[in-house]
């Protein structure tokens, strides 16, 4: 009885941690809710720390979600060729976020709530990328070739699929938002060698 009790305190805890603040709730809901949201840029003092702030998951099932996902989407689109953005570059700490599926026929833009990178491939490409949030920034950056990733809908509906190229890119950068991470400080920690480095395709040894 006592570990069923100790279970229902966590899972209640648990459902209270997705609940929005009500500081979410009115930048959510500020101004026409069809529009997009202003994206934070690092060049503003009180953006860029709630860019390196790490994101909370998200109720699907509350109605600000889809409220956030639908202006999310408009935020993207009024970009000029942006193909990813999270919930962060909007100013909420949640993990939500847009993706470019380039990957799909016609490359529909698609939504993810609460989405897990479970397994990455070890073989790696360096490619360019940019950040709506950082200014006049590009440089290039190692990814996993091919990653699996698990992620909800507005419905609950979880999901689990394979991911690779430049779209498997564009998730790995989108959550690393999710995690307060930006494409600058990787760079940074590369410059400074603070990590290891990989190569980008490893040998297979037969």
């Amino acid at each position: 009885m006592r570990k069923l009790s100790l279970l229902f305190i966590f899972f209640i805890g648990f459902i209270n941690a997705q609940k929005l603040t009500a500081d979410e709730v009115s930048l959510i809901s500020q101004g026409d809710i069809r529009t997009a949201l202003p994206i934070y840029q690092t060049t503003d003092e009180h953006q860029h720390k709630t860019l390196l702030s790490l994101s909370s998951e998200i109720d699907p099932l509350d109605k600000n979600t889809a409220v956030l996902v639908n202006r999310m989407k408009e935020s993207l689109l009024s970009t000029d060729g942006g193909v990813g953005i999270a919930a962060p570059q909007v100013g909420i700490n949640r993990k939500v976020i847009w993706v470019q599926r380039f990957d799909k026929p016609e490359e529909p833009l698609e939504y993810f709530i609460n989405p897990l990178i479970t397994w990455k491939s070890e073989i790696q490409n360096l490619g360019p990328e940019g950040d709506l949030s950082i200014p006049e920034f590009r440089d290039q950056f190692y990814r996993s070739q091919v990653i699996q990733l698990e992620y909800v809908d507005l419905e609950g509906q979880k999901y689990s699929e394979i991911v690779e190229g430049f779209t498997a890119v564009i998730f790995q950068h989108e959550i690393d938002h999710l995690s307060g991470i930006l494409i600058t400080d990787k760079k940074e920690k590369e410059s400074n060698d603070h990590y290891q480095k990989v190569e980008a395709f490893k040998k297979v040894m037969l």
